[in-house]
């Protein structure tokens, strides 16, 4: 089947946070990160027979669910999963919440490389644990680690776990298995507990490979925490359903245990028809979506090289959202946000929520059809031709 990821999807007047939340029925959103694209027939098949029964009462979570993990994970990536190790629940970062308060305590570092997802921050501080920044090397566009803050910091008592993205959010990057391995060898050495956020694993660019961080080796996986969801990849985040994939037996009764303390243990029945579905019989959608976000990534690309050689892109690697340096325009990320709004109607991430090394960049969402794409760049190129003639 192919599908049409150019035909225009009307979102507003949806209860969609992504249009439904701007001032004005003027304003394109390239901010939070869902897709303007309708999911893949088989999850819409799967839900419209789940529907169909009429009775939503509390779910059961089957084997074919835990079977579709196993299998999807082992097939496109040799990640060799047992269903035992698979505590699901609502979403990744009640997932990472319940982790947290299952293998530190109060006071504790969780080190992250910065700029990174907003959410992390305020689910360390909500767990009594503080932040430790591990920032990430912009060079020339692409972002690389510093191992030896990585190490120094690692190095720290305190330091009990890191968050690890891959794909990494904001910056694009989907880290290579040598990274991957020379992160996981500083974290044996000092026991830092590794939890790996890859809900954006399966959007991944031509030319790069993801990696699940616990298929490196026995030790990586032992000591580790893996939190995955298609909800992302499948444009299915409102249904809300994520899986905690743990080997060591007692760790994962102690995320279990968190997972209920936290009462996030519940899921809903077209979470599970959806996965299900996504894992068993979506990989031709993925496979066309993800050659038309590359496409977009490129229109964009070339776009900022002939209208805006001030305002460079990072190289996308992985997920849909695309990391701009507007420092040439002087202003703060968070007041460049509300002026684009205001002025150009176009709604963007500012790049300080991502933490300090974000300042003076500003993230966007490029999934969603080419024309809306195309807009939303002319109205930035038109916003920042009138600042650039008045300074």
């Amino acid at each position: 089947m192919t599908y049409n990821f150019d035909e225009p999807i009307v979102r507003r007047g949806t209860n969609c946070v992504k249009w439904d939340e701007a001032t004005n029925d003027k304003i394109l959103p390239f901010w939070v990160a869902d897709m303007d694209f309708r999911v893949a027939q088989p999850i819409i098949d799967a839900l419209r027979r789940r529907m169909e029964h009429g009775v939503f009462g509390y779910t059961h979570v089957p084997d074919a669910y835990y079977r579709a993990v196993v299998d999807w994970f082992g097939r496109r990536h040799q990640w060799t999963i047992e269903k035992e190790w698979i505590l699901y629940t609502s979403g990744v970062i009640p997932a990472i919440a319940a982790i947290l308060k299952a293998v530190t305590l109060p006071g504790e570092k969780v080190l992250m490389q910065t700029p990174v997802y907003n959410c992390f921050y305020s689910c360390i501080r909500n767990c009594g644990c503080q932040v430790a920044s591990n920032p990430l090397i912009n060079d020339n566009g692409t972002y690389r680690i510093d191992f030896e803050d990585l190490e120094r910091k690692a190095a720290d008592p305190l330091t009990r776990v890191l968050i690890l993205c891959n794909p990494h959010n904001p910056a694009g990057r989907v880290w290579t298995r040598e990274e991957l391995q020379r992160i996981g060898d500083i974290c044996l050495k000092h026991q830092v507990f590794v939890i790996a956020d890859e809900i954006h694993c399966e959007l991944v660019m031509p030319g790069h490979t993801y990696t699940p961080y616990a298929s490196l080796g026995e030790a990586y996986q032992r000591h580790s925490a893996t939190c995955n969801s298609p909800s992302k990849s499948f444009n299915i985040a409102g249904l809300q359903i994520a899986n905690i994939v743990v080997e060591d037996q007692p760790i994962r009764t102690h995320i279990d245990r968190a997972i209920n303390i936290n009462e996030t243990c519940d899921v809903n029945p077209f979470g599970v028809e959806a996965l299900i579905a996504a894992y068993n019989e979506g990989e031709e959608w993925l496979t066309q979506l993800n050659a038309y976000l590359w496409k977009n990534y490129e229109y964009m690309r070339r776009f900022c090289e002939a209208n805006l050689p001030q305002f460079p892109i990072s190289r996308l690697e992985g997920t849909y959202l695309v990391w701009m340096d507007c420092r040439a325009l002087s202003a703060s990320s968070e007041a460049l946000e509300q002026s684009l709004m205001d002025e150009a109607g176009i709604w963007l991430n500012a790049g300080a929520m991502y933490g300090p090394e974000g300042e003076g960049f500003m993230r966007w969402n490029i999934a969603c059809p080419q024309a809306q794409l195309a807009e939303g760049l002319n109205r930035f190129l038109h916003y920042v031709t009138h600042k650039m003639k008045r300074r």
